[in-house]
């Protein structure tokens, strides 16, 4: 019992890594700023400005945070093997997806699609050893 919660502890961090990461990216943020107005405005609440400015103040230390949890995560796979290598790569195009520094602004596309095509990839892989999975234990049964 106590080895699967720690399983999941660290599953959770490596998730919580990634989500983080995507957050570093400054158009990200601004579309999840846009889409807060859109809510609101739904709502019957008018906003002017941005509501999430402050996150782009914080984008590289948000960022920084994930890729060090991120290289947690990396080196209890390799000493302990408890960790998805395929949500491990799901983190890693998440973190590339999201690199937040501004001289690097104008390579942005380039990072969203490697980090979007190894994201993907590892979200297929995950999705595949899921469904092997269970079509093995149905098979059994």
């Amino acid at each position: 019992m106590i080895k699967w919660v720690k399983e999941k502890l660290i599953a959770m961090t490596g998730s919580v890594s990634g989500a983080a990461s995507i957050l570093g990216s400054w158009q990200i943020c601004h579309n999840a700023c846009l889409g807060l107005i859109v809510l609101l405005g739904i709502l019957g609440i008018t906003v002017t400005g941005m509501p999430l400015l402050f996150l782009t103040k914080i984008a590289i230390p948000i960022w920084l945070i994930a890729v060090g949890l991120l290289l947690v995560t990396i080196y209890l796979y390799t000493k302990k093997k408890c960790i998805s290598n395929r949500l491990l790569l799901f983190n890693s195009g998440l973190i590339i997806a999201g690199v937040p520094f501004q001289p690097l602004q104008r390579f942005s596309l380039f990072f969203w699609i490697v980090g979007g095509i190894i994201a993907v990839a590892g979200m297929v892989l995950f999705i595949q050893d899921k469904r092997h999975a269970k079509r093995c234990e149905h098979e059994k049964n």
